[in-house]
């Protein structure tokens, strides 16, 4: 026996646009031209926290935070240094652009990038309308065998670091608006590079918006300084909150070789009674010390693998 309900049953009509087209119609008839399409770029902020020389063997080494610079071999900007990156492919992700050419100009390969902003503006890239996606990491460069590739003259690391320059604040009749001026050095053995980048927030009721502009750039291509300097905030702000540290830890270390990353990176002196507290549930004792001339023995410890963000 038929099932009525089979017999009497009505179709749904097909959804059509203002010009009667189905989707299917109307994707083979679309005409992506209609459209000017921008450029697509990634660049990816390699950062390290490595050891210096240190003549005292009853110290722990001295720690600089590092950034992964390439040198350009091409117009514009050429001679100059920026962050890895490149254009990306039609058929490839954005992900995928950003491991495939740090790969091409580091010889970076397998780490693990987090996207950090895509930056927009209008006139950032004098070729053309570039729009670029930001990717950024912590890694231990003792492992990695950086090696310019074909895109880039060179690449190495360079030493960063960032100070506060002065601080303005106006009162408008709807809140605030607060510049702030920041100066960027950038060194290694070879160079010097330098920067100064203003950031303006502007409060207005409950609409909070901040900008960023290059003041003046010494041989850091395109707006590389002010993505560098977002950047270095943000690292700054995850690493109170996340594991991101860890990226740089062997599998044992000592609690004070772990506050001296953490030190270097957040550019402040760090109470370490507060500082053993605050990492408590992130790290493991283990029954193993570190023993060295001059030192008493230091406990190692581990992370702790079970440790999940808080926030």
């Amino acid at each position: 026996m038929r099932d009525w309900r089979a017999k009497n049953e009505v179709k749904p009509s097909p959804i059509t646009n203002k010009d009667g087209m189905t989707e299917q119609e109307f994707l083979q008839k679309y005409d992506a031209s209609r459209y000017a399409r921008p450029s697509v770029t990634v660049d990816m902020l390699i950062f390290t926290v490595a050891d210096e020389q240190e003549p005292n063997y009853r110290k722990l080494s001295p720690k600089s935070l590092q950034i992964l610079l390439v040198k350009r071999a091409d117009h514009p900007f050429m001679g100059q240094w920026a962050l890895p990156g490149g254009f990306v492919s039609p058929d490839e992700s954005l992900e995928e652009a950003a491991l495939r050419e740090l790969r091409e100009e580091t010889n970076i390969d397998d780490i693990y990038l987090e996207q950090l902003y895509t930056w927009g503006e209008v006139n950032r890239d004098p070729r053309t309308r570039v729009i670029s996606a930001s990717y950024m990491a912590l890694v231990d460069s003792e492992r990695l065998e950086v090696k310019a590739g074909d895109d880039a003259d060179d690449a190495r690391w360079f030493r960063v670091e960032d100070k506060w320059l002065r601080e303005n604040k106006i009162a408008t009749e709807t809140g605030t608006i607060t510049e702030k001026w920041v100066a960027l050095r950038f060194w290694n053995e070879a160079e010097e590079l330098s920067a100064t980048v203003k950031i303006t927030r502007t409060v207005s009721g409950r609409t909070v918006r901040e900008e960023r502009e290059i003041v003046e750039t010494n041989q850091v291509a395109f707006d590389h300084a002010k993505i560098i300097q977002y950047a270095l905030e943000r690292l700054r702000n995850k690493i109170e909150y996340t594991d991101i540290a860890f990226a740089l830890m062997p599998e044992l270390f000592t609690l004070t070789e772990l506050q001296q990353v953490y030190e270097v990176i957040l550019g402040k002196e760090l109470l370490a009674a507060a500082f053993r507290r605050k990492v408590a549930d992130k790290v493991i004792e283990t029954n193993h010390y570190r023993k060295h001339a001059g030192h008493r023995p230091s406990k190692y410890y581990r992370f702790h693998p079970e440790w999940t963000d808080q926030a």
